[in-house]
């Protein structure tokens, strides 16, 4: 359990809380939201000369603003892999259920967002071109690297 304190414009970029459930709760501030779901089965592109890159459709693209309700973040759905930007000072409660930890599987991982026609795919999926938005290919990262 931790409460995070954020100045305006903070930013916590694109993260995953992998086989973790995740209760948080806007205690005061505003603070968009933007998170996404792996699409299953995983649709990955490993076109040569480029890095590997994975699909994952967007969950949750909105600002919560306090008072509002308890956010939920389930291991694969629900927007487990998400990022956020302060609008005003602001203050999150974060409970990790189970904590993290690297040898059971658990360690966080940053990745870098990249729009959906940005990537051709071996296994292309059909995608309506008005919902194209919806989807991204995301590459993980080093958090120095974004």
């Amino acid at each position: 359990m931790c409460i995070f304190g954020f100045p305006t414009f903070s930013v916590i970029p694109l993260h995953d809380h992998p086989g973790m459930t995740v209760f948080s709760k806007v205690l005061y501030g505003s603070l968009p939201v933007r998170a996404y779901d792996w699409v299953e089965p995983p649709q990955e592109s490993k076109e040569p000369n480029y890095f590997p890159v994975r699909l994952a459709k967007l969950a949750v693209d909105k600002v919560l603003t306090a008072p509002c309700g308890t956010s939920i973040l389930y291991p694969r759905n629900g927007g487990n892999l998400h990022y956020f930007t302060a609008v005003t000072p602001c203050a999150v409660l974060d409970i990790l259920t189970p904590p993290y930890r690297e040898d059971a599987g658990r360690k966080c991982t940053y990745y870098r967002d990249y729009p959906y026609t940005a990537f051709a795919t071996v296994n292309r999926i059909k995608i309506d071109d008005y919902k194209e938005e919806e989807y991204a290919w995301l590459a993980g990262t080093e958090p120095d690297n974004l």
